[in-house]
């Protein structure tokens, strides 16, 4: 069963070009869900088509196999969700600001400190959202997103603002969140290596349109590496060896009395292949 599934989404801001053409995304329950392109290819756009913030123009939209359009109510009740920037109280405490949703949820006294914790933000419990950091500030809206814990998590470039061992410590927390809660996990990002370690699945949109959908290792495998060979007597280059062909010309070379100083592939990375997707149209991913 797909979580997400959209048909045919068309989309165009008045004055201007498509920003969406026939976007059909496909999200499966269960999966972490990486939405990737480059900046100003839709993302956004889509995903807030996806949670009713705008209309959509053209085509369907369902989430857990319930059409959005007559059934929104039932539906975002079990949705989380951070788009663009968090909207926070600022005069208030991060321990105040889930205390408006923990009334509105109607949750135990509990929850708040929970959910801090599980986002990092304990120590920061009676700080004003207004003094923040911008990476704290993107905690905190994420803490938000999950509190009511939700079956659909979405999230617009959840690492925004952070440093590397904040990316590294959202990452394992969304992790946690699907395997621990079975939690299905749609990710908007430009960060390619980060992606890369998070997600389960991905589409890639370029200029509007979807260039690929699938699992990820589905995309690695379209990937065609150059293996490069630094050996005593110079450089041996080979294309698309498997991990096995790769071991045995290893082998083989030092069977021959040929020291090998390095091995190094080329072209089979995350970058490699979306680049290789988008042509030109890669300005902004990193």
């Amino acid at each position: 069963m797909y979580c997400v599934e959209t048909s045919g989404l068309v989309h165009a801001y008045p004055g201007g070009g498509r920003i969406l053409n026939d976007v059909s995304l496909k999200v499966p329950e269960g999966s972490i869900y990486g939405f990737l392109g480059p900046n100003g290819a839709g993302k956004t756009t889509t995903l807030r088509l996806v949670l009713g913030l705008i209309r959509e123009q053209q085509g369907t939209v369902a989430l857990f196999g319930k059409a959005l359009d007559t059934d929104r109510r039932a539906i975002l009740k079990d949705v989380g969700a951070l788009i663009e920037s968090p909207s926070l109280y600022e005069h208030l405490t991060a321990a105040e600001n889930l205390e408006v949703l923990r009334k509105i949820y109607r949750r135990p006294e509990a929850r708040v400190r929970e959910v801090l914790e599980l986002v990092g933000l304990a120590d920061a419990t009676d700080k004003r959202a207004g003094r923040f950091s911008l990476g704290m500030k993107q905690r905190l809206g994420i803490a938000m997103a999950l509190f009511h814990g939700p079956k659909l998590l979405i999230l617009d470039e959840p690492t925004n603002g952070l440093d590397p061992n904040g990316i590294v410590e959202i990452r394992a927390l969304l992790k946690k969140c699907n395997r621990r809660y079975g939690m299905t996990i749609l990710v908007s990002s430009h960060l390619l290596a980060e992606i890369d370690k998070l997600v389960t699945h991905l589409g890639i949109i370029a200029d509007g349109r979807l260039v690929f959908q699938g699992p990820l290792e589905e995309l690695k495998a379209k990937g065609h590496a150059t293996v490069v060979f630094s050996t005593s007597n110079g450089k041996l280059v080979r294309e698309g060896l498997s991990k096995d062909a790769i071991a045995a010309l290893n082998r083989s070379l030092v069977a021959d009395g040929i020291d090998v100083h390095a091995i190094e592939t080329k072209g089979d990375d995350l970058e490699a292949i979306f680049m290789d997707l988008i042509g030109s149209r890669g300005d902004g991913v990193h």
